[in-house]
């Protein structure tokens, strides 16, 4: 079926009547009511004059703004997913569909939405916003407004959750069939939360809550759940008071998997509202930063095609196998180990098939010259050069920036100087054993500069992660692009 928001701009979108927005199936909206309301786009990386789409694993997901002024901005997120690929199982896959040809997935609110908002909006859900940092910790006044969602326990059970959370809830239901009013109401509502709250706070809310509602689930519910269950109920789930029905519900028919997860839930210390206020911006790890930033700087640069050099376990890989953007990715490595975790993190297997035509996975090293390193329009080399002898670096040069000369190369090193904010780290010490050397920002700046010079490129330097304002920020990027 085709998506009526494949084909609406959102514009059209602002002028259609309310009867008509009803019977659309966008699920999910977001609205922001306050001054500077158009930041909700800094916060959720999407600018709020365009329509952007992303293709997931299950179907597509759009995102736009049917209405965005300085006092109220409204970011809509829609799935749009093919109940027949449901039912068959996409090509390639080993297994069937999880569900009957007739099914409710495309229409209804459900775990493909938590999944298309943890990868969609992965920035906002982590708390990391580049370009207004000061937002992500604010209480904002928001409201998400969730279309069809299929729900045991009907309006009670939204309240039950959600209020103890500070929203205040409305919900509308429907009828089983209008035309057979004495059937009764039927198990699906719309439901709509209003809040002081951060985005972060309201998107790891959602995430966690919206499979509670619903018995089927998309994915194969595995012991990795836990933690990722844990990591988005921090600060919360824990003092939640329903949160053992919670714990229950998310993880099914799984009753061991939700004895563990309660198990650790009664292991975090309670503490008061006041008291778990920093815990609103999640922790976000230097590596997390590290592969957000390169993503960033490959989306900006508008490569469609990427060489990940040195790609180790295929972390970065994975994060822009993602984009639809990119269509095409080769991941590179010295190590044959390094490659086999990365196809097991990957997961080739269960890989949909239009999403594993655009990997290529080879074994290469970075300071031998191969034909196959050429053609991309941008390489990415995170966390490499630190593992190469100093003598090897010219050859490196001659490699990547003579031979493939891709239009963009995104480079990241550690900052030397930060590692006096290492406690634990001697003086003089690298941060890995296996490092070579690590240089300055200075050091950087000369080597970024003599490339430029010697191979027709210009750069950007920046840093990664917190600053300090005497030895700068852990980590440093060099985004070189090639002088035309």
């Amino acid at each position: 079926m085709r998506s009526f928001f494949s084909v609406i701009s959102s514009r059209q979108y602002a002028i259609l009547s309310t009867d008509e927005k009803e019977e659309s199936i966008m699920l999910l909206t977001i609205t922001y009511t306050g001054q500077n309301a158009r930041d909700l786009g800094y916060l959720l990386y999407k600018h709020p004059d365009r329509t952007q789409q992303f293709t997931l694993s299950f179907g597509k997901v759009y995102v736009f703004y049917p209405e965005a002024s300085d006092d109220r901005t409204t970011a809509a997120l829609l799935l749009d997913i093919d109940p027949i690929d449901l039912a068959r199982g996409k090509a390639g896959s080993m297994e069937g569909g999880l569900f009957d040809y007739v099914n409710d997935r495309p229409y209804v609110s459900s775990s493909f939405l938590s999944t298309a908002i943890a990868r969609v909006f992965g920035s906002a859900i982590h708390g990391v916003c580049d370009k207004k940092p000061e937002l992500v910790q604010q209480r904002l006044a928001l409201s998400a407004r969730i279309h069809m969602l299929p729900c045991r326990g009907g309006e009670t059970l939204a309240r039950e959750l959600f209020e103890p959370l500070g929203y205040q809830v409305m919900t509308k239901s429907y009828l089983l069939d209008e035309q057979f009013p004495q059937w009764g109401m039927s198990s699906y509502l719309d439901l709509e939360i209003t809040g002081q709250v951060t985005l972060s706070r309201l998107l790891n809310h959602l995430y966690v809550l919206i499979p509670v509602f619903d018995r089927q689930k998309h994915y194969f519910v595995g012991e990795d759940e836990i933690s990722k269950l844990l990591a988005h109920g921090k600060g919360w789930l824990e003092t939640h008071p329903a949160r053992e029905k919670i714990t229950s519900r998310y993880f099914s028919m799984h009753k061991s998997y939700a004895r563990q997860a309660m198990s650790l839930l009664e292991e975090q210390p309670s503490v008061d509202a006041e008291e778990s206020e920093p815990e609103q911006t999640p922790f976000v790890s230097l590596n997390t930063k590290r592969l957000e930033a390169v993503r960033k700087a490959v989306l900006e640069s508008g490569a469609a095609t990427v060489l990940d050099l040195g790609c180790g376990e295929c972390k970065l890989t994975r994060l822009l196998l993602e984009e639809s953007q990119i269509r095409r990715i080769t991941a590179a490595d010295v190590s044959i180990q390094a490659l086999e975790r990365g196809k097991s993190r990957l997961r080739l297997e269960r890989m949909p098939q239009a999403k594993r035509e655009k990997l290529t996975l080879m074994h290469g090293s970075a300071v031998y010259r191969d034909p196959r390193f050429s053609g991309f329009d941008a390489a990415c080399v995170v966390e490499v050069l630190e593992h190469l002898d100093p003598f090897r670096i010219p050859a490196f040069e001659q490699v990547l920036f003579a031979h493939a000369a891709p239009g963009t190369v995104i480079l990241t090193t550690p900052n030397r100087e930060y590692n006096v904010k290492y406690p634990a780290l001697k003086t003089g010490a690298l941060r890995h054993g296996d490092h070579r050397f690590e240089w300055t920002r200075q050091e950087f700046a000369d080597w970024a500069a003599h490339v430029c010079r010697s191979y027709g490129y210009q750069v950007v330097c920046s840093g990664i992660g917190e600053e300090d304002p005497q030895v700068g920020a852990p980590t440093q990027m060099g985004v070189f692009t090639k002088c035309v």
